[in-house]
């Protein structure tokens, strides 16, 4: 996939609620809907290139658009925020904010050593900023250090208070084979007086909806998440986790209602991942429709190709494996994919390739690193145990 269209497994860990977030982009992110926030949209941007050697203009604008190409999975966003920092992009003098939104943006490009290198230089230059460590947090569970998550923690809790600490506690109990104890804590703080703002309840409610999840209650997995989308409509990470999970649990109806909610005419503004979630949906129901959503997502992704975006995004990986487009460009992916970034949905996909082309011994990283963290779930579990089991694993390594 293109740069400029990678959602990294940021996504996944959502951490919606610690974007940088002016003002302007409070606005801007409901830009398709709302015709005085595009007018918000259009003056940072051309704030910015009236000045593009400002900092100060590039910053602002990058935030702007990072912000919306993350809330509402638009993630063309991304490139443009690149653009606008491209001056710095080599620089070692920047202020906090700087390093901050540059690290950001090269995560966001899967270059997530030099994100985290940026964001450690901003945590240096201001450890007093929250968002901060969060995103420090999320990238060292992205590539599956949990010890320096687990520090992240700690040094979360001691800075910013215990409540704030007992979040991420949470999403590494889940992440580490505690979900129940998790769900626990979670509830606590979407009940706490300090977190009823709109984007500590979206942060956390989907966190608490994992947690359900991954501890065999999804019926309350699915109410968390229609509760919270029902007061914010827009969050494109709400929708997507609902609609994946109906579609697990087999409710494709539903699925496919809450994957093109806001679809317009031949689905041209849901985003890829939303796009596969409808297609699952409609083959679950073998619905008429099934081949022309194939099209559409079998389109976009060779268009993506014939421009040589090259990095992954997971609804390829989908696209290929658990639609079965092409199993073994899936599970090449997946190996490449797993280089840099161990998140459980992609754990899952490539378990599923191995196994569909009796390559169980493929996904071996996947099972090493379930028994590292000690990470499980009702859909991955039982590959791992297939995987162990199949006649390919005791053969030589490939």
């Amino acid at each position: 996939m293109a740069a400029s269209l990678v959602l990294t497994g940021l996504s996944a860990t959502a951490q919606e609620r610690f974007l940088p977030q002016p003002s302007a982009v409070v606005l801007a992110a409901s830009v398709h809907t709302a015709g005085g926030s595009a007018s918000s949209l259009r003056a940072l941007d051309q704030a910015w290139r009236a000045q593009p050697q400002d900092l100060q203009a590039a910053l602002a604008y990058a935030r702007a658009v990072f912000s919306l190409g993350f809330n509402e999975g638009d993630l063309r966003w991304f490139g443009s925020a690149k653009a606008a920092l491209m001056p710095w992009w080599q620089t070692s003098d920047l202020p906090a904010d700087g390093f901050f939104m540059r690290g950001l943006v090269k995560q966001g490009f899967h270059d997530f050593d030099g994100g985290l290198k940026d964001i450690n230089q901003a945590i240096a230059l201001n450890p007093e900023r929250t968002e901060f460590w969060s995103w420090r947090f999320a990238l060292h569970l992205l590539q599956a250090n949990m010890s320096a998550a687990r520090q992240d923690a700690e040094d979360i809790a001691r800075r910013f208070g215990p409540r704030e600490g007992e979040i991420y506690r949470a999403v590494l109990l889940y992440r580490t084979g505690q979900a129940l104890t998790a769900v626990q804590l979670l509830s606590a703080s979407m009940r706490s007086p300090d977190h009823q703002d709109a984007a500590s309840q979206v942060w956390i409610g989907f966190h608490l909806g994992e947690a359900h999840r991954v501890a065999h209650q999804p019926d309350r997995a699915i109410a968390v998440w229609q509760r919270l989308l029902q007061a914010h409509p827009q969050s494109h990470l709400l929708r997507l986790s609902l609609a994946d999970l109906l579609n697990q649990q087999g409710q494709f109806q539903q699925a496919k209602a809450v994957a093109t909610a806001n679809s317009a005419k031949l689905n041209a503004n849901l985003t890829d991942a939303l796009l596969m979630q409808a297609l699952l949906a409609s083959r679950g129901l073998k619905a008429p429709d099934e081949a022309a959503l194939a099209g559409q997502m079998g389109a976009r992704l060779q268009s993506q190709a014939l421009r040589q975006e090259s990095l992954i995004e997971r609804p390829k990986l989908i696209y290929q494996i658990a639609y079965g487009q092409d199993l073994a460009a899936g599970l090449a992916l997946s190996i490449e994919n797993w280089q840099m970034q161990k998140e459980p949905p992609d754990a899952l996909l490539f378990a599923q390739a191995a196994l569909a082309l009796q390559q169980a011994r493929a996904a071996e990283p996947v099972v090493q690193w379930a028994q590292t963290t000690g990470y499980t779930d009702p859909q991955l579990a039982p590959l791992l145990l297939q995987l162990k089991a199949h006649p390919s694993w005791s053969k030589e390594r490939p």
